[in-house]
C-alpha cells in the first residue's frame, strides 16, 4: 500500500512556485522524494529554490508567464534540467481587483493569459512529453471561483472558470493514453491573494463564518491532495476538480 503513494525520483515543474501556495507545492513534492523545477516571473525564484533545497534537487527558471515565448522557454529550460518530466503542477496566477463596469480590458487580458493561456500552453507542452511515454499526472490549480463568480473579479473567475473546463477538456483526450489531468480547488487560502478580504473584518468574519473548519486554509493543508494526485494511487481518477476547503463547499 506504501507504493501507492510513492513519487519518489519523478520529476515535476511547478509554476508559481516563488511564494505561497506554489512554494509549498514545491516543497511537498522534494519531501517526498522528486526532483523539482519551479518557475517565477522574478530572481525571487532563485532565492525560493535556494530556500527548499540543494540545486541537484530544486531549480528556479525566470519568466513571465503573460508571454507565451516565456512560457515555452521557462518549460524547455525546466525539462532539461529535470532530463524529462512525470507530474506537471499549473499554479501560476494573477488578481486584480475592478468593479465589473470599469475593469481595464487590459487587465482582464494579462489575467486570462496568466492564469489560463499559460496553464493550457504547460499542460500542452507536458501533455506531448508524457504521451510519448504514455504515462504523466498534471495537476491544475483552480479555485472555488471556478464554482462561483466572485465579486470585483470577473477576469479572475473567467480564467479559474476555465481551468476546471480545461482540466475536463484534456482528461477526455489524454486519460486512456496514460496521462491523468486533475485539478485542486483549494478554498479560502491565507496567500497574498487573500491579504486585502482577510484585513477586511467584515469580509473576514462573513467568510470564517462559512467554513465549517472553522480557519482560513494554509499552503501546507494542500500537501496531502497533491501528493495523492501525484501518485499511482489516483491512477484511475481523471477530469476531477477536488475542493480543498475547509468543508465549505458543503455548507
Amino acid at each position: 500500500m506504501e507504493n501507492l503513494f510513492d513519487i519518489s525520483g519523478k520529476r515535476a515543474i511547478v509554476t508559481g512556485g516563488s511564494r505561497g501556495i506554489g512554494f509549498s507545492l514545491a516543497g511537498a513534492l522534494l519531501n517526498a522524494g522528486a526532483t523539482v523545477a519551479i518557475t517565477g516571473s522574478s530572481e525571487t525564484i532563485r532565492h525560493a529554490a535556494d530556500c527548499l533545497g540543494p540545486a541537484s534537487r530544486v531549480k528556479g527558471f525566470i519568466g513571465d508567464f503573460k508571454a507565451p515565448d516565456a512560457v515555452e522557454r521557462c518549460f524547455h529550460e525546466s525539462l532539461a534540467y529535470l532530463s524529462g518530466i512525470d507530474i506537471l503542477v499549473n499554479n501560476a496566477g494573477t488578481q486584480i481587483r475592478h468593479p465589473s463596469e470599469a475593469f481595464p480590458l487590459e487587465d482582464f487580458e494579462a489575467i486570462i493569459r496568466v492564469n489560463l493561456l499559460s496553464a493550457f500552453q504547460m499542460a500542452q507542452l507536458a501533455g506531448r512529453e508524457m504521451l510519448l511515454q504514455g504515462s504523466g499526472k498534471i495537476i491544475n490549480i483552480a479555485s472555488m471561483l471556478s464554482y462561483f463568480g466572485g465579486y470585483t473579479v470577473p477576469a479572475y473567475a473567467a480564467s479559474k472558470g476555465g481551468i476546471a473546463q480545461l482540466t475536463k477538456s484534456l482528461s477526455n483526450e489524454w486519460a486512456a493514453r496514460g496521462v491523468n489531468v486533475n485539478a485542486i480547488a483549494p478554498g479560502y487560502f491565507a496567500t497574498d491573494n487573500t491579504a486585502a478580504i482577510r484585513e477586511d473584518p467584515v469580509r473576514n468574519r462573513e467568510i470564517l463564518s462559512r467554513i465549517p473548519a472553522g480557519r482560513w486554509g494554509q499552503p501546507q493543508d494542500l500537501a496531502g491532495a497533491l501528493l495523492f494526485l501525484c501518485s499511482s494511487a489516483s491512477d484511475y481518477l481523471s477530469g476531477i476538480v477536488l475542493p480543498v476547503d475547509g468543508g465549505f463547499m458543503g455548507r
